[in-house]
């Protein structure tokens, strides 16, 4: 019984101790990153085992041995230390190798901005767990070795010791040379300069390859100052300007553009293009343009025109289309032309006019039309019609009408009186005066008898008695029959009957007349009129004849002599003696320079006089006059001289001719727009030099009246003036009348920018009569009403 229990003891030791070892902790079962090692390898139950972190690293463990297992009373895992900042170096920059954070191990390396070097030998700073290693690496600049120059040349900056980025510029000391080099070099990053020190060379330049062109006289090198002479191709022009050798080249880069025209205005008034869409035309293309039915192609009266563009860039004629416009017709003699015709004178437009004194109405109402004012002419000078005068005849060609001032002569058909030739005038009225109307004679005369003869009468004019002599016998007239006529109670003359071998009565003598011998009956003296004479001083009767007696022209004058644009007003003559004259009037609006009335002098007309259209002092657009003056006799020059910047060329100059300017006129400048738009308003072209329009003038429609005094408006150097604008007229309605103390209006009418007055209903108070006035007052379409009081 004692072995078995000695084993079971045994056993129980065993046992017991096994379960002793049971209770412990091992220090391999930690398994913790980052910890420092613990001295044991064994903990008993209960004990306790604080873990620390490795260098670098922060944070703790606290660890229970409970019946071997461990367990954590304190944990604060082990984590990275952090450094600060590690620091800016100046012109410098740093980037971390790895990672994201400044913590224990890490490294940042440090870089020199561009320009500087790194003057420090370690460029780089790691995290230990004291902080960061090393100093701050330095950057300094880069500098550049100095700057040495000879004596033709200049430099200015840091030469000394140039420092990066330092820019030195140089200069020739000679205006006669120029840098052969980079006049400007810098300071590098690698310290070296970028360019070397350049050297001076005389001003040189050489020929340009011209595209589209050629240089005149090619040389090798052209000196300072030379000037380069280029041609174009055809279809293609140089650019403005003299090439200049200067310093740093031609002062103008000798260019050939090519000729190209451009169409401006596409859209106002145009009703087809021909070719459609094109506006850039080289030289010698065309384009044709149709305006619409209110425009015509500008200053013409076409609708339809084709355009050229010339070698010189620009158009044959403006290609514009501007709206039809009638002018104030100045030259129709209608009254006040301005007062009728004013405001809106466009295509279809309809205007009220009346005519001078003298002149009649042809229509109710003048129309704008495409071929101005319409009817043509709008004043007709009033005329008298064909006079009806019963038993009576027209002297001369009878017209259908007559001129005011015109007359005319009638004579009454026989057996009617006056007996003399009437002489009437067309008056300003077109009526006929001194009208005597032509009344059938009583006849009053006695019988009638011819000793030796016998006479006889018609019974349709009993007023005329024809007779004739008997055989031996003659009418003392000399005629082989003869009559007398009844006139006022008595014949014309009484008829006698001589012998064939008398003479009768005296023959009539062309220019001159016979007189009596008082001494011989049958001689008779002949008398000439001044300025004729005759061969013989007396005739004689020969066998019942007188001798044919002739007054010929002593000294005269021929055809008085045409003087261009005058009409001569005296009675035409069929010789010109020595005193007669010859009255000359010039046409209207042409002065008359010398005498007008011109006399014959020994068979010699003196000197006749011109009738010259002068030439008003034309406006100065651009230009100044160099011998100024109201007025300017025909053929006169006058000279010219473009001002600035309209100075293509240094003067030019015209001619009058017939009152007119002949010539071309040439002060051009920058190209000018189209006048601006006024809303309700219109322009007229005033100045025009053949290729754009530089002044205006605006007109307002019917109503609409301009904000300011009517004034020239102007293009300079390509821009306009500001433009006035049309104010808005009131619409006067009988409604606004009612309820005030004046008559009110039927019709509606406009009242222009302005005020009108209406005179109240007077009425008696304070024993006084009272007037007053109603005022509407317009302001650019805003009626304001100060009503009776």
């Amino acid at each position: 019984m004692r072995v078995p229990v000695k084993f079971l003891g045994f056993v129980f030791w065993l046992f017991s101790l096994n379960c002793a070892r049971c209770q412990e902790c091992r220090i391999a079962d930690i398994n913790y990153e980052n910890t420092e090692p613990v001295e044991k390898e064994l903990y008993g139950d209960g004990e306790t085992v604080k873990l620390s972190c490795t260098t670098g690293f922060t944070g703790m463990y606290r660890l229970k041995c409970e019946k071997g297992q461990w367990k954590t009373s304190i944990e604060r895992p082990c984590a990275k230390k952090k450094c600060s900042h590690p620091g800016d170096t100046p012109n410098g920059d740093f980037s971390l190798i790895s990672g994201s954070e400044f913590v224990f191990g890490a490294t940042v390396v440090y870089t020199c901005k561009k320009g500087f070097e790194m003057t420090s030998r370690i460029s780089q700073r790691t995290c230990r767990a004291q902080g960061w290693d090393n100093t701050l690496p330095i950057c300094e600049a880069v500098r550049c070795p100095a700057i040495r120059t000879d004596e033709d040349v200049s430099a200015s900056g840091n030469t000394e010791e140039g420092g990066y980025g330092d820019v030195i510029h140089f200069e020739c000391v000679s205006n006669d040379k120029k840098i052969d080099g980079s006049s400007d070099i810098h300071c590098t990053e690698t310290g070296e300069w970028s360019h070397p020190v350049p050297k001076c060379k005389e001003i040189t330049c050489t020929a340009p390859n011209i595209s589209n062109g050629y240089v005149d006289e090619k040389r090798q090198e052209y000196q300072k100052d030379a000037i380069l002479k280029y041609r174009c191709s055809q279809g293609y022009k140089p650019r403005e300007g003299i090439p200049r050798c200067a310093k740093f080249g031609w002062t103008l880069n000798p260019e050939c553009d090519e000729v190209t025209c451009e169409l401006k205005s596409t859209t106002f008034g145009v009703k087809k293009i021909k070719p459609e869409g094109k506006t850039i035309f080289r030289a010698g293309e065309s384009v044709e343009i149709t305006c619409t039915e209110k425009h015509w192609i500008f200053k013409t009266k076409e609708t339809i025109k084709s355009f050229t563009c010339q070698e010189t860039g620009e158009w044959d004629y403006l290609p514009v289309c501007a709206e039809i416009r009638c002018e104030v017709p100045h030259d129709q003699h209608v009254y006040s032309p301005g007062y009728y015709f004013w405001g809106d004178l466009k295509f279809g437009v309809k205007k009220d006019y009346n005519c001078m004194s003298g002149y009649v109405k042809t229509a109710a109402e003048a129309t704008c039309t495409e071929d101005g004012w319409t009817p043509k002419p709008l004043c007709r000078v009033k005329m008298c019609a064909t006079p009806n005068i019963p038993n009576a005849e027209i002297a001369g060609d009878q017209g259908t009408h007559y001129n005011i001032n015109s007359r005319i002569q009638y004579k009454c058909r026989p057996g009617f009186e006056p007996e003399q030739p009437v002489l009437i005038t067309c008056n300003s009225q077109t009526e006929w005066t001194g009208i005597q109307q032509c009344t059938a004679k009583q006849r009053l005369c006695r019988d009638l008898s011819v000793e030796n003869g016998f006479t006889y009468s018609l019974p349709s004019n009993e007023e005329e008695i024809f007779y004739t002599c008997n055989t031996g016998y003659k009418p003392f007239t000399g005629n082989w029959w003869d009559s007398v006529t009844c006139s006022k109670g008595s014949w014309s003359e009484e008829p006698r009957c001589i012998r064939e071998e008398e003479c009768g009565a005296f023959p009539s003598v062309h220019h001159g007349k016979l007189k009596q011998s008082p001494r011989d009956r049958g001689t008779a003296e002949v008398e000439c009129d001044p300025g004729f004479i005759s061969t013989q001083r007396f005739i004689k009767c020969i066998n019942g004849t007188w001798e044919k007696p002739v007054c010929e022209v002593d000294v005269h004058c021929g055809i008085p002599p045409k003087v261009e644009n005058a009409l001569i007003t005296s009675k035409p003559e069929e010789f010109y003696i020595n005193g007669s004259s010859v009255t000359y009037v010039c046409k209207s609006s042409i002065s008359m320079k010398g005498k007008n009335k011109m006399f014959c002098h020994n068979g010699t007309w003196e000197k006749t006089p011109t009738c010259e259209a002068k030439c008003q002092k034309p406006r100065k657009t651009f230009m100044t006059l160099l011998k100024e003056k109201e007025e300017y006799d025909n053929k006169e020059v006058l000279r010219y001289k473009c001002i600035e910047p309209y100075n293509e060329i240094p003067e030019g100059e015209w001619i009058c001719e017939n009152g007119e300017w002949n010539g071309t006129f040439v002060c051009r400048g920058k190209i000018c727009p189209l006048p601006p738009y006024v809303e309700n308003g219109d322009y007229t072209a005033s100045g025009y030099d053949g290729s754009e329009i530089t002044e205006v003038y605006y007109t307002c429609q019917s109503h609409y009246v301009l904000n300011e005094q009517q004034r020239y408006y102007k293009c300079e150097k390509g821009k306009w003036e500001t433009p006035p604008k049309c104010l808005k007229p009131c619409e006067i309605t009988p409604e606004i009348f009612k309820g005030h103390n004046v008559e009110s209006i039927r019709e509606k009418f406009y009242l222009p920018h302005g005020e009108k007055r209406y005179n109240c209903k007077y009425y008696y108070s304070e024993r006084r009569w009272n007037w007053r006035s109603m005022t509407l007052t317009c302001s650019d379409g805003k009626l304001d009403i100060t009503p009776c009081q």
